[in-house]
């Protein structure tokens, strides 16, 4: 019997760009055409809830918490699909990578520096995970609305978007960036659905 095969697709980048949206886009087509499909998300809610500090108030153990229990949740999440299908599909709202972003913005937001042996004990937790099968980072774009109920501060959400395309670069990491327009969501959708298709039974 052939083993099911498990793709991992995972988006990072700041606040309100449409990191959810994208993925349960991406979800309702997957959904459309069979594939059994999961998603995460919601960490940053949760944290908030433990309670745990977030955004520019990211610390060491607040940021170790989201990255391993986004981690958990990827694993739970390919676990609870049928391994009986020829395909299946986990959708991380939030990289593992993501965290480690809002960490070093939240930092340089705040003008602090953490221990190296900290800063590296974060950076080996996100490294260890597996590899995402294709990894979405949008990109911040200034012109367009954040939503009314969301009261952000402009220049931690800038810096989230810097430290988020830096660290793309910094490690290697092969991704799809993902602009505020139509067209850029449309490539990205059909990007993924590409690969899962490619991947899919016929």
């Amino acid at each position: 019997m052939t083993a099911s095969k498990l793709i991992r697709i995972g988006v990072m980048g700041t606040h309100s760009t449409g990191k959810s949206l994208l993925m349960r886009r991406i979800e309702m087509e997957l959904r459309s055409r069979d594939i059994p499909v999961a998603r995460t998300g919601q960490l940053g809610r949760r944290a908030a809830l433990v309670p745990l500090p977030k955004m520019q108030h990211h610390t060491v153990d607040s940021t170790r918490w989201i990255i391993a229990t986004g981690i958990a949740d990827e694993v739970a999440a390919a676990a609870g699909l049928n391994d009986r299908a020829p395909l299946r599909v986990v959708l991380a709202d939030r990289a593992c990578w993501d965290a480690l972003s809002y960490f070093r913005a939240a930092q340089e937001w705040n003008g602090r520096t953490t221990p190296r042996t900290e800063r590296e004990a974060l950076h080996r937790l996100a490294a260890a995970h597996v590899p995402y099968d294709l990894l979405f980072a949008t990109v911040l774009d200034p012109a367009l609305p954040v939503k009314p109920k969301h009261d952000y501060d402009v220049r931690y959400r800038t810096l989230v978007d810097q430290h988020t395309h830096a660290l793309v670069r910094e490690e290697g990491l092969p991704s799809v960036r993902v602009g505020g327009d139509d067209a850029s969501w449309e490539r990205a959708i059909e990007k993924a659905l590409q690969l899962c298709c490619t991947e899919a039974p016929v």
